[in-house]
């Protein structure tokens, strides 16, 4: 005879919920006890288990304390949607917020004294909520523009999350590769999103073996939102191809990326500076910008400039671009 099996517990625990959302059990606890948003439905003992409606509260709570919304205040809201009453959605609060408080908890990104933007971007990485990365990154490059949001809104929490696949390992890659590919895809729409200018386009790429593209991506959008022409060829163009890119294109300038310094090949940008097109008698040669901290250093290769920032690209490409 067959003894039947209990049947295995539904729901979530506390700490599967907490995983979920990105924030610690702690603060699970916390918004149980100060706000009332706990499970429906308890089964005896002490074990919560947290149904799916529950758990919708939650993210719903989530999403607007991501976006600056004060937590009660949003506790509120999450629990009157859940209830069908549709109150006004709470007033976000404005300026930069320190997320490393005890609301963050071990599975959060910290990423510090930062926009709520960032912040909002930073836990929904970790939750992998892909519509709320998509919605907050779309809203930051419209509202902020591709600057700000490139500087202080999505580095910092790319950052955060290389910094903590840097120590957690494996556990946090799904996080970072789902993080990047969203920060590119925005990036990306905003540059297509622009009619292409005319005129004299200048060459983007990352150096051979240079695998690191989101930089590019986000000067090309910034150059978009700019009107100035450019020709994005992307990450690790081998040094044949760019050879042949600059002699067949002859663009004013040439802007080489490098993360790393072993992607920084000084003899190939020497290369680039000297290559020449146009007729015999009135040759012309590119002005080359070599951008990325792999060409960091006291000196930066003969005949190039070498901008700072994305800003400081941007500045001098205008003016080499419209002179």
């Amino acid at each position: 005879m067959t003894v039947p099996t209990a049947p295995a517990p539904a729901g979530l625990t506390t700490g599967a919920l907490a995983r979920r959302l990105g924030v610690s059990p702690a603060t699970v606890r916390s918004w149980e006890r100060r706000y009332g948003i706990g499970p429906a439905h308890r089964a005896p003992g002490r074990h919560r288990r947290w149904e799916p409606d529950d758990v919708a509260v939650l993210e719903e709570m989530c999403r607007l304390t991501a976006r600056g919304v004060n937590p009660a205040e949003a506790a509120r809201a999450a629990l009157a949607a859940a209830a069908g009453t549709a109150p006004a959605l709470p007033a976000a609060r404005n300026g930069a917020e320190d997320v490393n408080g005890p609301a963050s908890g071990g599975n959060s990104l910290p990423v510090g004294t930062v926009r709520p933007e960032c912040r909002g971007l930073a836990r929904a990485a970790v939750r992998l909520d892909a519509p709320e990365l998509a919605r907050i990154l779309g809203r930051s490059v419209d509202e902020l523009g591709v600057v700000v949001a490139w500087t202080e809104v999505m580095v910092p929490a790319l950052r955060a999350v290389g910094r903590k696949w840097a120590v957690e390992g494996e556990r946090y890659v799904e996080v970072e590769h789902l993080l990047s590919w969203h920060v590119a895809a925005a990036l990306r729409r905003a540059a297509d999103r622009a009619e292409p200018p005319a005129g004299p386009a200048a060459l983007l790429a990352g150096m051979p073996g240079e695998l690191h593209a989101l930089a590019l991506e986000a000067l090309a959008a910034v150059m978009a939102e700019r009107g100035l022409p450019f020709r994005m060829f992307g990450p690790a163009l081998p040094s044949g191809a760019l050879l042949e890119a600059v002699r067949r294109t002859g663009p004013p300038v040439v802007l080489l990326w490098s993360q790393l310094a072993r992607t920084a090949d000084r003899e190939l940008v020497a290369r680039v500076v000297r290559t020449a097109w146009g007729p015999q008698g009135a040759r012309v040669q590119p002005v080359v910008l070599v951008a990325g901290p792999g060409w960091a250093g006291p000196r930066r290769p003969p005949g190039t400039l070498r901008p700072r920032d994305l800003g400081g690209a941007v500045d001098l490409l205008t003016d080499l671009l419209l002179r």
